[in-house]
């Protein structure tokens, strides 16, 4: 059984790869807004099986792995900025706030139509960031692709007081303690 990440995200592939398992790549071509009253965990948790069900045409026998992150502050959501603009203007936001980020995942195998799904949030909590600081920041690391502006496999990292959630690699965006449990509930030999 062929194992496909549904994802061109590099940091996705990188987790993925601390398997050891062949796997493949597939672009999944989705509308990634959220729907009118979507809670920011139902939004991440929706997209991780639309990236999975939006590739699995193209494998007859494979466990599809979807998966997607939103992160937000009460009411407000915080997507990958594009800009550096964008990225120092979130980073201003979440200056000494928390910031709660839901990843989902998504497992589908395509011989039995089976979808597993879990959402692991991450609450981090950012120290009171100075504009240089946050300037020198997004200069250095270009964190433009990252949901929230901040590495925290990186450089990122220097920004936080404190993170807690059940999975590290969550937060960066492939939750890998769900998806051992996963792989292993669909016959996965993993170590």
């Amino acid at each position: 059984m062929k194992l496909v990440l549904a994802s061109t995200s590099a940091y996705r592939r990188e987790l993925l790869q601390r398997f050891g398992l062949p796997f493949e790549v597939a672009r999944p071509d989705i509308d990634e807004s959220p729907l009118p009253g979507e809670t920011p965990q139902a939004t991440a948790e929706r997209l991780a099986v639309e990236k999975a069900r939006a590739v699995a045409g193209q494998f007859e026998d494979a466990l599809i792995i979807g998966s997607d992150q939103v992160a937000h502050m009460g009411d407000t959501r915080f997507g990958k900025p594009g800009t550096v603009e964008r990225a120092v203007a979130q980073l201003q936001s979440m200056s000494g706030r928390t910031v709660v980020f839901h990843t989902a995942l998504a497992v589908l195998n395509t011989r039995s139509g089976r979808v597993q799904l879990d959402a692991v949030p991450t609450e981090v909590r950012f120290r009171s960031l100075s504009s240089d600081e946050i300037v020198r920041y997004v200069n250095k690391e270009r964190p433009l692709d990252c949901a929230g502006s901040a590495k925290s496999e990186g450089l990122g990292i220097t920004l936080l007081d404190a993170l807690a959630g059940d999975d590290p690699n969550a937060l960066v965006g492939l939750p890998l303690i769900a998806l051992a449990r996963m792989l292993r509930n669909e016959g996965i030999a993993l170590p």
